[in-house]
């Protein structure tokens, strides 16, 4: 008896939960997969096609999918959506520019049937780096307080020292404990 609830316990409580990680070009969002799996930067090149690893936070699996963010590129993100729970939004704190840009991708994914369910979890990544938007700027910027149908966080962050990327992680951590 003690076999079966063991193996029961050890398939929900290990149960793997899929997240991609999307957002513009030069963003950090293959920067900050790579923290998140070997605490440390390591030097990346434009990803074409995806990247995908495992991160394990407190017996809580994450399949990570980090996503190429090229425009030409984009355009492909839904053939990954499928079972997704997690959107990681990565937004260039510094790109004033091309912030519409990553507000329309964004509505573009949360209107998407395959993601209806998905939680959010937005980086505001390049906090080191001056004239940066703060979070709270970005967040008005992308009406994120307008969004009800999804559960979300936006989270300052700086992927090069890995500064706040462990608060996003235990955000989906105990989002992941109630689905």
């Amino acid at each position: 008896m003690g076999l079966i609830f063991a193996k029961l316990w050890s398939f929900f409580c290990n149960q793997e939960h899929k997240v991609i990680i999307v957002g513009l070009d030069n963003a950090g969002k293959t920067t900050i997969l790579y923290q998140f799996l070997m605490n440390e930067v390591v030097h990346t090149s434009p990803t074409i096609g995806s990247n995908v690893e495992e991160i394990v936070v407190k017996n809580t699996h994450f399949l990570m999918w980090d996503i190429g963010g090229q425009e030409s590129l984009r355009s492909s993100w839904n053939t990954y959506y499928s079972n997704t729970e997690f959107i990681i939004l990565v937004v260039d704190s510094t790109d004033r520019e091309r912030l519409a840009i990553s507000k329309e991708e964004l509505y573009r994914m949360l209107s998407h049937e395959d993601l209806r369910k998905a939680a959010v979890l937005i980086f505001a990544n390049k906090q080191d780096m001056k004239n940066c938007m703060s979070a709270a700027e970005i967040s008005k910027y992308l009406s994120l307080s307008s969004i009800k149908d999804h559960p979300w966080h936006i989270q300052s962050c700086c992927a090069l020292t890995g500064e706040g990327l462990c608060q996003g992680l235990e955000w989906m951590t105990s989002r992941a404990g109630l689905r």
